[in-house]
């Protein structure tokens, strides 16, 4: 049965500016961006966002350009406003072990309160400790306690000086020793030589009163020795007990500034309690020395270090929960990381040297990560998975292999954190997770599934007008009129090849939107119009069209065998799609089948020779079943058959050419020449219904260029199943054409549709016929059957001989 050919009007979808309530988009900037055909999403969205559960993460999977990022990003910024602002976090050090750094919840600001009230303790003990051991006070207790013990120990030497010179010995102190010498009958002390001089007996007794003298001299340190130490315990305590007060006031003060009640106030009273006693236990390293005054003020500066205030996350100015996103989402940048110094070829840190990662930075809020960018590191991967597990972040140094070994380690305490994860990845990575990694699933339990298309009304245009006007806000671009969004909106139902549905992917209409503002201001234009947006998509085209243009002139330059007029037999113009990436276009091939008698059945040369995909060849392996069943009553069948796509050397994948390849067949076996102004599209299944195909406008139009290339004489056209004629969103010159009746665009629901326009003849039967009896004669099914039947006689005739 021949179907009328497509009328213009159904080639395409127009929207006719009038239609838009608006002249132009800054009408419109009032308006918020909604979530353009991502009800679903948004739905999913929102109540994962609200879920303070654990384990209800957001798992977000999308294409890239729908929005998923920057959709997310808005909406769980617009959550986090309505949250508290989390308490801030700083690392102090830790009094009895220092390698593990204390870790301080505070609340927001005060951690940055608290640092500056220990820098001011620092100044303060530096100015007011040496003014008050300096005072009259202090002076007059310590000399009192200095003077008790020399009055002992002055008592103590002059008996133990009597001692020595009753045994003709002179004492006294040199450099903090005690030294003695011999005295002579002159009265001076005797030199080596005179004491060498001596009488043996005079000797002897020389050397007894020295050991007695020795021995003396021992008793006396065993005495003064704990004289000394009391001394140096009264002035230590009566240091402190002067300090004391100050350190009492200052550290009222630090408590008295942080007023807000914090969970973790034992922690830092304990904390402040330590830096108290630390100070008072070190009060002598604020006296100035005369000898070693360098190593002091070293030894004081590595003192008043300890007491500084770590704030590895400030939240003092945020309003709201925070929302990170982290692009580089390796382990220091989630996880945090401590940082080194070196000196003299080693490497130094303390508590000061940590630094917070995202996970804590996001804590009472949401963090925002890409799957494909995470998975490029395994460690962080399997760190964040144990992170899941327990809700605890660690900070750890890099391993041996990443630095040398640094001369102090740090392990800072673990922190809780509690952060909504939102991962965004693609389809294929999210269930290629879910079968790899099933506890992956028991902690994304939230899934924000982006659609790349959907229905289209006028409430979902109106909506995309919203999103262009606030583009063109914010780059500072010229609005666009009611015909350019018009021309904008064709395009986004031709990016998904429908006239129902319109393309999600609004960074494609971003870029389109960019592209006919630049096209707007090269002519100098206030706003945007359709013939902006035309311009846009030409050059679009033309960037990238090279391919595509030396595909069709070699065509026309007869390289590429395809024939555009006349008829032939065992022969078709199939259509492609050609798919680089970044642009599509179409293309014909020529299909063609060769018969004979035998019994190697049918053979698609592509399939044996390892060019073609597993899509294809179903689609060959359907057309075996179609064929075995039309001529089932015909059966065994003694067919040998080949069916090529000439020239295609690349490979082919698809099943959209499976009716140009019966075609050619049934051509061949029948006898019956085929028009070759016709090229042909269409997926068979094995009722002989024709199913839709994909990159429909692409392979029409790649037709259309190479006949009009050739010259249109008003016969040429496709065939394209009936089924995709709502996919159809052509060209505006094909469009033409077909208005002024030099192109055609055909339908075909079954393969009988086909068969009467390529061959002109009926096919003999259709869909819903009883098949397993003979077709009419004069048929393209009755001439094939004969043919069958005269390779099955010829096949066994040779078989007899």
């Amino acid at each position: 049965m021949s179907r009328a050919p497509l009328q213009p009007a159904q080639l395409r979808l127009t929207i006719e500016p009038a239609s838009l309530p608006f002249a132009d988009t800054s009408e419109l900037l009032a308006q918020p961006v909604p979530w353009i055909g991502q009800q679903r999403a948004e739905q999913a969205a929102r109540f994962g966002l609200s879920m303070d559960q654990a384990d209800y993460h957001l798992f977000v999977l999308g294409e890239v350009g729908s929005g998923r990022s920057s959709l997310l990003t808005q909406l769980a910024r617009e959550v986090a406003a309505t949250r508290p602002v989390p308490p801030d976090l700083c690392y102090l050090h830790n009094f009895d072990t220092p390698e593990r750094p204390r870790a301080l919840r505070m609340p927001p600001g005060q951690g940055r309160e608290l640092r500056q009230l220990m820098q001011q303790l620092c100044r303060t003990l530096q100015r007011e400790v040496p003014l008050r051991l300096d005072g009259d006070d202090f002076k007059g207790e310590s000399e009192r306690i200095e003077g008790s013990y020399k009055s002992e120990e002055s008592r103590a030497f002059a008996e133990l000086e009597a001692f020595a010179e009753q045994r003709r010995f002179r004492l006294y102190r040199e450099g903090g020793h005690l030294v003695f010498t011999l005295i002579g009958e002159d009265g001076k002390a005797m030199t080596a030589d005179e004491a060498r001089a001596l009488p043996r007996e005079q000797r002897a007794e020389m050397d007894q009163a020295e050991q007695e003298l020795r021995a003396e001299i021992a008793q006396f340190l065993e005495k003064t020795r704990p004289m000394a130490r009391v001394m140096h315990e009264a002035l230590t305590a009566l240091r402190r007990q002067v300090v004391k007060p100050l350190l009492d006031h200052e550290m009222q003060t630090i408590r008295s500034g942080l007023r807000k009640q914090i969970k973790d106030t034992v922690k830092l009273n304990q904390y402040l309690d330590q830096v108290q006693h630390d100070v008072l236990e070190h009060v002598e390293l604020f006296l100035p020395e005369e000898g070693g005054e360098g190593e002091r003020q070293a030894a004081l500066a590595d003192l008043l270090s300890r007491y500084q205030v770590n704030v590895a996350v400030d939240n003092a100015t945020r309003e709201g929960a925070p929302v990170i996103v982290e692009d580089n989402p390796v382990v220091h940048a989630l996880f945090g990381s401590i940082d080194y110094q070196a000196e003299e070829d080693v490497l130094l840190t303390d508590f000061s040297r940590v630094r917070a990662g995202s996970l804590l930075r996001a804590h009472g809020g949401f963090l925002l990560l890409h799957l494909r960018d995470l998975l490029a590191d395994p460690l962080a991967w399997e760190k964040l998975r144990r992170f899941l597990r327990n809700g605890r972040v660690e900070i750890e140094e890099p391993g041996a292999a990443q630095m040398p070994i640094p001369a102090v380690s740090l392990r800072p305490q673990g922190v809780d954190v509690d952060v909504k994860l939102i991962l965004i990845g693609t389809p294929e990575l999210y269930y290629a997770l879910q079968e790899e990694d099933p506890e992956f699933a028991r902690h994304f339990r939230v899934k924000v599934d982006f659609t790349d298309s959907f229905t289209a009304d006028a409430q979902s245009r109106l909506a995309t007008a919203v999103f262009v006007a606030h583009t063109c806000r914010r780059l500072g671009l010229p609005h666009f009129s009611a015909g350019a969004v018009a021309a904008l909106l064709e395009e986004a139902h031709r990016e998904v090849d429908d006239q129902t549905r319109q393309s999600a992917l609004f960074a494609r209409t971003e870029a389109l939107v960019m592209e006919s503002a630049a096209a707007c201001h090269g002519r100098r234009g206030r706003l945007v119009e359709a013939a902006d947006v035309a311009l846009a998509l030409e050059g679009r085209r033309f960037r990238h069209d090279h391919p595509a243009q030396r595909m069709r002139e070699s065509i026309l330059l007869g390289d590429r065998l395809i024939d555009l007029r006349g008829s032939r037999v065992g022969q078709v113009n199939g259509l492609t799609q050609v798919d680089m990436g970044d642009w599509r276009f179409g293309l014909p091939v020529r299909v063609s089948a060769r018969t004979h008698a035998g019994h190697g059945g049918l053979v698609a040369i592509e399939r044996e020779v390892a060019l073609s995909g597993p899509i294809h060849d179903k689609g060959v392996l359907i057309l075996q079943g179609l064929l075995g069943a039309l001529f089932a009553h015909v059966a065994p069948l003694a067919l040998s058959a080949s069916i090529v796509f000439e020239q295609e050397y690349q490979g082919i994948e698809g099943d959209s050419a499976s009716l140009a390849e019966l075609l050619a067949l049934l051509s061949s076996l029948a006898d019956l020449p085929l028009r070759q102004d016709i090229a042909v599209t269409g997926a068979l299944n094995q009722h002989g219904e024709i199913m839709p195909v994909g990159g429909i406008n692409e392979k029409i139009e790649g037709w259309f260029a190479v006949c009009e290339a050739a010259g249109l004489d008003g016969t040429q056209g496709v065939l394209i199943p009936e089924r995709n004629t709502r996919h159809l969103m052509l060209g505006k010159r094909v469009v033409a054409a077909v208005e002024e009746g030099l192109f055609h665009v055909h339908t075909a629901r079954e393969l009988g549709d086909a068969l009467v326009l390529l061959g002109g003849m009926p096919a003999g039967w259709s869909i819903g016929e009883a098949l397993g009896q003979d077709f009419p004669p004069e048929t393209v099914l009755g001439r094939v059957q004969h043919t069958l039947r005269r390779y099955r006689r010829a096949c066994r005739r040779a078989t007899r001989r």
